[in-house]
């Protein structure tokens, strides 16, 4: 469908997948767009992977976003990245990759070894990656939760979205006494 932009976010239960999906959905619904949202939550409380999709254009008929549809793939940790690439575009596909590792169960445990090279193994496959320190630049701000925001602040910036209204989004689903510091971690997205 011509015009519609796929947009995935994915990372580990507490990372906050969810509520940057909600302020993206939020600001692209007051610009105008249809925008249609879907989650999933695999234990997600308990640090299983979680995804959301976020669909947005003039008219959009699904929530789902097909395998190799994806525009824009955001991993909220490395092996996320890995997990859901299959579902990016190869032929003109972004990923933006928060250098960021979470062992899993089975790596504390040494059933299977932590893929350091993920990153790189994305990006021999999807030419256009970004690798950054979310979690780096939020915690230089005083908050490590805020890695989500920053995060969103990059995706803005590769969607081209940075002229729509973020502030009022952000309004709308962070605490206000977390509110300015958010706006600065997406002002470092933006940068980054």
């Amino acid at each position: 469908m011509s015009g519609v932009k796929n947009v995935i976010l994915c990372g580990v239960g507490g990372q906050g997948t969810i509520l940057a999906s909600r302020i993206l959905s939020i600001c692209l619904i007051e610009a105008g767009y249809d925008v249609k949202m879907s989650e999933i939550h695999g234990m997600s409380q308990r640090g299983g992977n979680v995804t959301t999709q976020v669909r947005y254009g003039e008219k959009v008929y699904s929530p789902i976003i097909g395998k190799g549809s994806a525009d824009v793939l955001v991993a909220f940790e490395k092996l996320e990245a890995l997990r859901n690439l299959s579902d990016v575009r190869t032929d003109g596909g972004t990923v933006i990759i928060n250098d960021f590792a979470i062992q899993s169960l089975l790596t504390l445990q040494g059933a299977m070894e932590y893929p350091d090279d993920a990153a790189e193994r994305v990006r021999a496959l999807v030419k256009d990656t970004k690798v950054i320190d979310a979690t780096g630049l939020a915690t230089d701000l005083g908050n490590p939760k805020a890695a989500n925001i920053v995060l969103l602040g990059a995706t803005v910036k590769a969607l081209g979205l940075e002229s729509l209204d973020w502030d009022y989004a952000l309004e709308q689903c962070v605490k206000p006494e977390f509110l300015e510091m958010n706006k600065l971690a997406f002002k470092a997205g933006l940068e980054a």
